[in-house]
């Protein structure tokens, strides 16, 4: 994503919106807005880094699914297939990412148990029931339609083509964000440091040159950094930590003669194809899924020689082959709660939102609920797609909507 070269100081004192994080979800919150009916308000959006280096945004693997176990996540999913197929000519070239804007190579979830088969195949049955086009397979059947696989350990897998692959969710970003600016939405390159309540709302924010501005509604939208930017306003209960997730981009001497489907491996290994002839792959981390610093991307143990080779390897025979020529480790913004977004208004305090929580799935949920955050502030509910099950309520109250479908 080019650095563009935000200002770093603000035009006014008073903004409508501002919105904390200028990546996929604060962008699509400011391109939403702005082309809401009845909006003509000021739009601020605070970005540290323009560059989003070391956002989620920059790390994602531009997944696109619908095999959630949730019916909003994937009625949320839905809507982002008819957002990207709809404005994915306009989201720029990169050759990794394709045209038309939803590579539909498809999601293809492996099992080697009983149980989690009677998982896949209940979750299956909701995600048909909502339009979804999942259908489970027998080892057999995996094996005669991916013969490159090894099937001998599975027990079934579910497979869905329809609207699942890949897409370009970098330059779907870009694309808002540019938007968003040309129509009046100012972003600058600061940092907010600290808020003033007074009663049930947050008043003002300053900025880390000293900026004062004073603020109608505030939207968090920072990411791994939602925790951190709540306890400014006196939210200290957001469950929200960094994650590590590493990726890799590797080549073969033969590729495979088709797509490979984003094929979730029961080690939780998860690979797919990703140019013409090579391949995207990535993991949780070797030991426990724990939280890091905010600031620590370093690659802290050898997951390609010990955990990803071998299992790529043994799972694709051709991948034997394999040579890494790409590599990165991002975060995912964990919801340690129910691994959910959360979305809309605090319960104390009536003029700050969120817009996090997305535990991996930002990329392809952000417009759904750009939208959803969009529509509370312009018209104090929800008008496309009711978001209320996300809401933050559910956290003091001990309710989670636990979404196990999480990679």
């Amino acid at each position: 994503m080019p650095n563009p070269q935000f200002p770093t100081t603000t035009s006014r004192d008073h903004y409508d919106v501002v919105i904390i994080g200028g990546a996929t979800s604060g962008s699509s919150i400011a391109w939403h807005l702005v082309n809401e009916k009845g909006f003509s308000g000021s739009v601020l959006v605070v970005e540290r880094d323009p560059s989003l280096q070391l956002s989620a945004t920059k790390a994602s693997n531009n997944c696109m699914r619908q095999q959630f176990a949730t019916q909003i996540n994937i009625e949320i999913a839905q809507y982002a297939a008819e957002f990207v197929k709809k404005f994915g000519s306009q989201f720029g070239d990169d050759p990794c990412v394709p045209v038309p804007p939803i590579r539909n190579f498809g999601y293809l979830y492996l099992s080697d148990s009983k149980r989690f088969t009677e998982i896949l195949q209940k979750d299956q049955q909701l995600q048909s029931s909502l339009g979804a086009g999942t259908h489970m397979l027998s080892a057999d059947k995996v094996k005669c339609q991916y013969p490159f696989l090894l099937t001998d350990d599975l027990d079934s897998a579910s497979l869905n083509t329809k609207d699942e692959g890949c897409f370009n969710a970098i330059g779907m970003v870009d694309w808002m964000r540019k938007f968003a600016i040309n129509n009046g939405v100012e972003y600058i390159n600061n940092e907010v440091v600290e808020m003033v309540t007074n009663g049930d709302q947050v008043e003002s924010i300053k900025l880390r040159n000293g900026e004062k501005i004073s603020v109608q509604n505030i939207v968090n939208a920072a990411g791994t950094r939602a925790a951190q930017v709540s306890t400014m306003a006196g939210i200290n209960d957001l469950p929200i930590e960094a994650r590590r997730r590493y990726t890799f981009i590797f080549s073969v001497d033969e590729p495979l003669p088709q797509d490979l489907p984003l094929t979730i491996d029961p080690t939780g290994v998860h690979l797919r194809s990703y140019g013409p002839r090579d391949y995207l792959v990535g993991c949780p981390p070797i030991g426990p899924d724990i939280a890091v610093n905010i600031e620590d991307f370093s690659f802290a143990e050898n997951v390609w020689e010990e955990k990803i080779f071998p299992t790529i390897s043994r799972r694709v025979p051709k991948f034997r082959t394999a040579r890494v020529t790409d590599s990165w480790m991002g975060h995912y913004e964990f919801n340690t709660f129910d691994h959910n977004a959360i979305i809309g208004l605090h319960t104390a305090i009536k003029n700050f939102y969120f817009c996090v929580g997305f535990s991996g799935h930002g990329s392809q949920q952000a417009p759904a609920c750009g939208r959803a955050v969009a529509e509370l502030i312009v018209h104090g509910a929800f008008k496309s797609l009711d978001l209320s099950a996300l809401s933050y309520s559910r956290i003091p109250e001990g309710r989670p909507l636990t979404e196990r479908a999480v990679i």
